[in-house]
């Protein structure tokens, strides 16, 4: 089977010769070619399928290759050196690194400390959106070894070759040349649509945005309503699985769904489970949206709600990569804007606190909040060493920050109140509140010392947010949870409606704090989740008023060929109006686009100019007459004025449905 998906490929293939040619020397043993190759370009240029390519190569070679996917790397370099293991001990495997942008910030440490240790006779393939670091196609050391290519869109000549080895008509491949250009990504869906998802001039008009247009093309069939909601939860999911499937939608079989989602010509299959191409999720994304404002807005409040579980009760080891899938699902809040960096740069990744980490800790607490504070860490490092986490760049390895979580169970400890006047004060503030009983205690979020960045949004704040939220879904008995900051002004506004500002400003040494807080057994953890991660309310559904994703004349060709194939039940269930907001967020968009039809051409007799348009309509397209002529003869009318009443109707009722589909129904 893989001989045959190889042979397949190399069919499809198009182009990149100069790139084939290059790695076919280097699998050759040629010691003027590079080691190393980096392919980098725009979203859809066609990096993935490149090095699909130069992996059945590296096969057919008898090579032993590893595949790695930077969008599931672990910020930890030893996982990333763990999966790859078989390139730093076999000599001869070839490594393959897709999607190289989600984990950038390795880079430094891949050129510095892995890849110089590479077994004999290997080879390494990376592929991202964004170009290598100059420093090192200048450094005099890798210059030789490393080979970067920019991938450049499809030549006329390849994308026409590409269009006639998907068998799409001739008559039609100059018209989705003009249209999508020498986007590989653009031609590759064109391709799967086939010539069936050519039939109209407007598809393809080279003025609409490529990406839109070709997936409204390839995803207007949807084959059931339970269809349509697992493209939902693709669009939304950061990587779907067949688990999640039958988690969001229980009253579906998930298994013939999943594989009708793996088989779109978008879809990638990953670890996780499938991830569309990025440029094509944040197209289907936003024309979900705006197409079916409820059901997205459903559908989130799902993936949420499974996501929240996961946390709560699902593996420990899972726990950070449910809170990103969660965070990714609201990316675009406000609370999470406010709050999180989304940064790359200076990437670190954290470990419990080692006892040879202690004395570098302790330097840090000291050098941003004097030796009262230090004393402090050290306190708290004999009391609850298994609270602190340390964190290293990837690049370097070297500490840049720690951070402590205590988890502190009632009543206090007396040493504890009489030694840290923060714990001191988040105890008065929960005895004058809520007071906390036995059996229960409170977290606080001690300690956040990041020199370089202190007490600002950074990937350590990130980071140690992420663990604490983590913790207080899994932890019993907690009562309350505690972050402390020294700007209490500033935080005071990053953390409104979230954390509440307990007014509580302990003094340790030189500096004071802010203390905030949330009560858990007031504010329910999955609850206070979704006000964090959201910026608006959940239950809000977005304004329907916008654009179509088809130009006005496109839609009004769409209601003619609609009541066209009025009485052909297959020819109707596939008209293009089924891709518009009209039914999008129908059960049965079929039937529910009939009745709106009729419902419409019906409310065209309240306009005066519209009762003998009614009438024309009605005749010929719902009566049943076989000709235009014979309705003619139905209403008793000379053909040529019955033609004016039609052609007055369709252009009343294309406004009318035009309308809805602008701003929704009266």
């Amino acid at each position: 089977m893989g001989e045959r998906l190889s042979r397949a490929r190399v069919r499809a293939f198009v182009g990149r010769d100069e790139e084939l040619g290059r790695f076919g020397e280097a699998l050759a043993g040629d010691p003027q070619a590079p080691f190393a190759f980096y392919v980098c370009g725009p979203g859809g240029i066609g990096k993935s399928t490149l090095l699909r390519r130069l992996a059945d190569h590296a096969r057919t070679a008898g090579r032993l290759i590893v595949e790695l996917d930077g969008r599931f790397v672990s910020r930890d370099p030893a996982d990333f050196e763990r999966a790859a293991g078989p390139f730093l001990d076999v000599p001869g495997t070839v490594l393959f690194v897709d999607s190289f942008e989600h984990c950038q910030w390795l880079e430094s440490w891949l050129w510095h400390r892995f890849l110089p240790r590479a077994a004999d006779d290997t080879l390494v393939v990376l592929a991202g959106r964004r170009a290598p670091q100059p420093q090192w196609t200048a450094d005099p050391a890798w210059s030789r070894l490393l080979h970067v290519t920019e991938l450049e869109p499809f030549s006329a000549e390849q994308a026409r070759h590409l269009l006639v080895t998907a068998n799409i008509r001739p008559e039609l491949r100059d018209r989705v040349l003009r249209f999508a250009g020498g986007n590989p990504l653009a031609l590759s869906l064109a391709a799967a649509a086939g010539s069936a998802g050519c039939g109209s001039e407007e598809i393809w008009a080279p003025s609409a945005d490529v990406l839109r247009t070709l997936l409204a093309g390839l995803i207007g069939e949807v084959p059931t309503a339970a269809h349509r909601r697992a493209l939902e939860v693709a669009a939304q999911a950061h990587s779907t699985s067949e688990e999640l499937l039958a988690s969001v939608l229980p009253a579906e079989d998930a298994h013939p769904l999943f594989s009708w989602l793996r088989d779109l010509p978008f879809m990638e299959s990953t670890l996780r489970g499938l991830h569309p191409h990025d440029a094509a999720r944040e197209t289907l994304a936003a024309d979900l949206r705006w197409r079916a404002p409820n059901a997205f807005e459903t559908m989130r409040r799902r993936l949420a709600d499974e996501y929240l579980r996961l946390l709560r009760e699902g593996p420990e080891d899972r726990g950070w990569t449910v809170t990103d899938e969660l965070f990714y699902l609201f990316r675009e809040g406000e609370a999470l804007t406010r709050l999180r960096t989304w940064s790359r740069e200076d990437e670190v990744h954290d470990r419990p606190l080692h006892p040879d980490d202690l004395d570098v800790v302790l330097a840090m607490a000291e050098e941003t909040e004097g030796a009262a504070s230090a004393e402090l860490v050290r306190y708290w490092a004999r009391r609850q060493p298994r609270a602190f986490s340390v964190y290293r760049l990837v690049s370097t390895g070297r500490i840049v920050a720690f951070t402590a979580r205590l988890a502190l169970p009632a009543p206090p400890d007396p040493q504890d109140l009489a030694t840290d006047p923060v714990v001191a004060a988040a105890w008065r503030y929960t005895d004058a509140t809520a007071p906390v009983g036995p059996g229960e205690e409170i977290g606080i979020s001690r300690f956040s010392i990041y020199p370089e960045r202190y007490q600002v949004p950074s990937r350590v704040i990130d980071l140690s947010s992420s663990r604490a939220q983590a913790e207080a879904a899994r932890a019993r008995g907690r009562a309350y949870g505690f972050a402390v900051y020294q700007d209490a002004e500033t935080w005071a506004e990053r953390v409104k409606g979230t954390l509440t500002d307990t007014g509580a400003r302990p003094r340790v040494g030189a500096h004071t704090y802010g203390l905030f807080g949330v009560d858990w057994r007031r504010t329910p953890v999955e609850a206070w989740l979704k006000r964090f991660i959201s910026a608006t309310d959940m239950t809000d559904v977005p304004v329907r008023s916008g654009p179509s994703p088809l130009s006005r004349s496109a839609f009004d060709q769409a209601v003619r060929e609609a009541l066209a194939h009025w009485r052909d039940g297959s020819g109707f269930a596939a008209c293009a109006l089924l891709r518009t907001r009209l039914v999008a967020d129908c059960d049965e968009p079929v039937g529910a686009l009939r009745t709106l039809l009729r419902e419409a051409v019906d409310d065209l007799a309240l306009d005066p100019r519209g009762a003998r348009a009614r009438e024309a309509l009605t005749a010929g397209h719902f009566s049943g007459a076989p000709t235009q002529e014979a309705a003619a003869r139905r209403l008793g009318l000379p053909y040529g004025t019955y033609r004016r009443h039609l052609r007055q109707g369709l252009d009343l009722l294309c406004e009318a449905l035009w309308q809805q589909e602008l701003h929704g129904p009266r």
